[in-house]
Parts: structure tokens; sequence; C-alpha cells
């Protein structure tokens, strides 16, 4: 008999190629999966599927540096999703291709749209958001745009539409002018309005399950698909 218990194979999410070529990789994460580990918790997480079904990937990008000091590989990441939102990730098969897709990011000629159900009923059909997020003093997985901020705030601009609007919730388009940790989930909550079922940052005032929110990319200003 084995002396010790084997290792659990993790479960790989399941994850939908969109659009693939010699440099890049389009894919669309569902909710519930994180691009990458946090330090905290041991879940399966994007890097997982990336190593086991684009090994080739390895080396590509640039590392992040954990809490505790550590140094995580992110094999492929130019950007990232929150866990529980869903929408299309655009990954970097080739050094080439991190470095083009992080200088368009970085210019904005990649476009981030968002959209999302919040709370009650927006007046206003367009609106800009002009708020500096820094962290929270109550808690330290949040970021705030109010009051009760601590460290260092960054500017964190959101320009939004109304889709549609009722008593109870509204459906808005959000377009990121900056790309802070949370930043539209933190803005709808400053202006009070914020995204249904928002598990950290909102108390549930409708039977909804799981946060609505969700993530497209357009390239030069392209209008996105409708999701």
């Amino acid at each position: 008999m084995p002396s010790a218990k084997a290792a659990k194979t993790p479960k790989l999410p399941k994850i939908t190629t969109l659009y693939e070529d010699d440099n890049i990789l389009a894919i669309y994460k569902p909710a519930g999966i994180m691009v990458h580990p946090d330090g905290r918790s041991e879940e399966t997480t994007l890097i997982d599927w990336i190593v086991k079904n684009h090994p080739e990937m390895k080396g590509v990008g640039e590392p992040v540096t954990l809490s505790d000091g550590t140094k995580l590989e992110r094999p492929g990441i130019v950007h990232r999703l929150d866990r529980d939102t869903t929408g299309v990730l655009l990954l970097a098969k080739t050094r080439e291709g991190f470095t083009h897709l992080k200088a368009q990011f970085q210019s904005r000629e990649v476009k981030k749209v968002y959209r999302a159900f919040v709370y009650g009923d927006i007046k206003e059909l367009r609106g800009v958001i002009d708020l500096p997020i820094g962290r929270s003093k109550s808690d330290f997985r949040k970021w705030t745009a109010q009051r009760g901020k601590k460290g260092e705030e960054r500017e964190a601009v959101t320009i939004y539409t109304t889709l549609f609007r009722s008593p109870e919730v509204s459906y808005i388009e959000a377009r990121p002018k900056t790309g802070r940790t949370h930043q539209i989930r933190v803005h709808m909550k400053a202006v009070h309005h914020p995204v249904v079922a928002d598990a950290l940052y909102a108390s549930p005032a409708v039977d909804i399950t799981g946060q609505v929110l969700a993530a497209l990319q357009s390239r030069r200003g392209a209008a996105p698909a409708k999701p």
C-alpha cells in the first residue's frame, strides 16, 4: 500500500476558444474561475488550463509577485478578469505576441467593453464616473472609491451608457478608461448602483445567483458583439 495519499489531478475549467493564430489566443472565460492564483486559495485557475492545453506558452509573459513574496509565472496572461466576471480574454502564445498585445493595451488600441445588470433605476442615459480608487480600510479584499480608503489612491474613470432601466435593475454598458482592480464594481457601488449579486460589493436585493458582469473586447474601436 502507498504510504502517502496521491495528489489529485486538478479538474480543469471548460474553456471555449474564440480565435487562434500563431501569436494570439482569444478565449471565453466563464464565471467562477480565477485567472491566476492569489496566494490564499488552492483552487484550479485559468493558468492550469493554459499549461495543460498550451504548454508552448510557458515562459511567455511577466511573473507576478504575491503578498508572501512568491513569484508566480503567468504564461500568456496580458490582462485579467475578476473571478466571477465572464467574458473575452486575449492571451499571448509567443513573446512577440505578448509584446504587441501589451503595447496595444497600454496605448488603449484594445477597447474594454463590459455589460452588467446593476441595482436600481439609473436616471442618466450616459455618465462618467471619475473617482480615484484605493484599498479599503475595512476589508483587505476590497477597493473603494468612497470614504475609508488607505494607502495610495489611483486615478480611475468609467464611462457608462444605460441600455435598459426599471425600478429594480438597470442594464448598462461600461467602458473603463483606466484598468484598476474591480474598477466597474467599485465605481457602480460608489454611485449607489452596485452590480447585481456581487457578493463582495453588494447586498443582494433580488433573487439572482451569480455576479452579472461580462466583458467584451474590441480592437481599434470596433463595435463589440452582442452578448
